[in-house]
């Protein structure tokens, strides 16, 4: 097991690599931005359909209205996508430029949003009513116009950067605001970008008769049906549990890549529905609640089987401290607090579990009668009650959901239990040492892993992103920290919502006025800017080099603590204050 950790921590600064890829790092922000879109259409769309499955009935003008501000949100997911996948695509261009040069985000994601349209969207003329209307086409304004929104938004991009970069803009004399220089700069790049993005739509159109993003999904269709194999979605769910597993946060690598089918998959299980069949596609976007039940890893049963079955204080410690978390999906505490993380004991059924629970998923999708996910709720909801809604409340679910536990407990509980077994000799030995009887052994406060775990999984921290300050004398801790405002990022701002809060709590606690907000990484370059300190979650850290870009650039100050002294923080108020005086130059 060791040699394998090892093996795995010599590749890992490859893999940190791929996640920091600027293509990828750009589809995943740029569907970030958009998922209010997502859920609250979703909202709608839950309004107006599942009181009929209890047999109510909604006035027909109220269920009209709510299919029209689905339609109107979610039907133009890809022209919106487009937008801030340009967007954030150019933020991360702009650290490449040249001094001096910048592209404007602003004129790139309105481009990008044109050149999609463009791509995807066709238009037609008909007849109604005795008078000829110019349509448009608008099946692929949605989910299914994603692989287009990416395209237009990589075109748009590279087309600005190289006619900024060599000077090919209009430029006016310096007395014009520079709101109107700025537009006039723009045309070029702006024009560039859409006529390429034409002359591409024009030649697939007239040499395979259909619009560019009717040609993706046809050429790329035998990669989805294969996704859609028992095959396809355990190779899915193990990279996914495998990146995290080596320290790099998983579905930032894995999951831009599917998420175009997903979604589309997603919308086709619900029109099935709607028409009442059985929706029949099992890799869609809330399966994500199958296979990371509970967070990846499927540790939703974790903290539960390390209060009941463990021994040792600090499983026991931990299963108190994350069961809540974990609920909702936010599992860091338990992946760095046990750890989990680049712990040998715990590779197997950290990518096993989530696999088997997505192949019982299609199983029963397949064979046994239960609707493929239809609705799309929050990533945060409780997984068997997000599965029991996206499935349109079939009971079957609810047997499903109890089947996966079982299964999950099965394969966590004997690895659990080796695991715990060396920390309760290690907790024996350091009672003996102490001088203290065996039951007295030390909290989870003051024990660490196995020297072996201890080893790998401070590896995962033994090669640091960027070289960064050391805490500062016993002298800083005295430094005032009144007034200042603290940004807190990781994946999803669910691990940043829990150091905020701690600081909250720590400031109350010592009467200073810190102000402190979570967020998600990649949607935060609007705000920054209006912070004094931000702070990295362990699971964003592998994008230290590019933010301390923007936050040296800002004068902003930027920390970065590893796994295990994150989530103490994000216990211990007080001390959050006190590590941020102490790391404050």
């Amino acid at each position: 097991m060791d040699a394998i950790v090892k093996m795995l921590e010599k590749h890992q600064p490859f893999f940190e690599k791929i996640s920091r890829n600027i293509y990828l790092q750009a589809i995943k922000d740029g569907f970030l931005g958009c998922m209010p879109i997502v859920l609250t259409s979703s909202i709608f769309l839950l309004i107006a359909t599942l009181p009929g499955v209890v047999g109510i009935t909604l006035p027909q003008p109220l269920i009209d209205w709510c299919d029209k501000l689905y339609n109107f949100t979610m039907g133009v997911m890809g022209i919106m996508v487009a937008g801030t996948t340009a967007k954030n695509f150019t933020a991360s261009m702009n650290r490449r430029m040249p001094a001096g040069k910048v592209l404007n985000d602003g004129s790139t994601m309105v481009a990008a949003q044109c050149s999609m349209l463009l791509l995807a969207v066709t238009q037609f003329t008909t007849k109604f009513d005795g008078s000829e209307l110019s349509v448009f086409d608008c099946t692929s304004m949605g989910t299914r116009g994603l692989f287009s929104a990416y395209i237009a938004a990589f075109i748009t991009v590279w087309v600005y950067k190289f006619c900024v970069s060599r000077d090919l803009t209009i430029k006016l004399p310096k007395e014009v605001p520079g709101a109107i220089a700025q537009n006039f700069r723009d045309i070029i790049p702006f024009g560039g970008a859409v006529i390429i993005c034409g002359i591409i739509d024009v030649v697939v159109r007239n040499l395979m008769g259909v619009p560019f993003s009717e040609l993706l999904i046809k050429l790329l269709s035998p990669l989805f049906t294969a996704a859609e194999t028992y095959p396809g979605l355990i190779l899915i769910q193990a990279a996914t549990a495998f990146f995290w597993f080596i320290g790099v946060h998983g579905p930032s690598i894995v999951q831009p890549g599917i998420d175009p089918i997903r979604l589309a998959n997603q919308a086709e299980n619900l029109q099935v529905l709607l028409a009442g069949g059985h929706p029949a596609h099992s890799l869609t976007f809330n399966m994500s609640l199958v296979g990371e039940f509970g967070g990846t890893g499927a540790t939703f049963i974790v903290p539960l089987l390390l209060i009941l079955f463990m021994k040792s204080k600090q499983l026991k410690a931990v299963g108190k401290a994350s069961i809540v978390p974990v609920a909702f999906a936010v599992n860091e505490p338990l992946l760095f607090g046990a750890p989990m993380i680049l712990n040998p004991y715990m590779l197997i059924p950290f990518v096993a579990a989530g696999c088997v629970n997505v192949s019982v998923a299609k199983f029963f999708i397949d064979n046994v009668g239960m609707n493929g996910f239809s609705f799309v709720v929050p990533w945060a909801t409780p997984a068997p009650i997000g599965i029991f809604i996206t499935t349109n409340f079939q009971l079957i679910a609810l047997v499903f959901v109890a089947i996966i536990i079982l299964l999950d407990a099965i394969i966590y509980l004997p690895f659990l239990k080796a695991y715990d077994k060396l920390l309760c000799d290690q907790e024996a030995e350091r009672a003996a040492e102490l001088g203290l009887e065996s039951d007295g052994a030390a909290t989870i406060a003051a024990s660490t892993s196995a020297p072996a775990v201890e080893q790998t999984a401070a590896s995962v921290d033994s090669k640091p992103v960027a070289d960064q300050p050391e805490p500062a004398s016993d002298a800083s801790a005295k430094k005032d920290v009144d007034g200042l405002k603290v940004l807190v990022l990781c994946a999803g701002a669910g691990t940043s919502a829990m150091l905020a809060n701690a600081i909250k709590e720590g400031a109350a606690q010592t009467g200073e006025n810190i102000a402190s907000s979570a967020g998600a990484y990649g949607q935060h370059t609007a705000i920054m800017d209006q912070y004094d300190v931000i702070v990295l979650a362990p699971q964003v850290r592998s994008y230290y080099n590019d933010m301390k870009a923007d936050t040296d650039r800002l004068g902003i100050k930027l920390l970065a603590p590893r796994g295990k002294e994150y989530i103490d923080l994000t216990r211990d108020p007080a001390g959050a204050i006190k590590w941020l005086r102490e790391n404050l130059d």
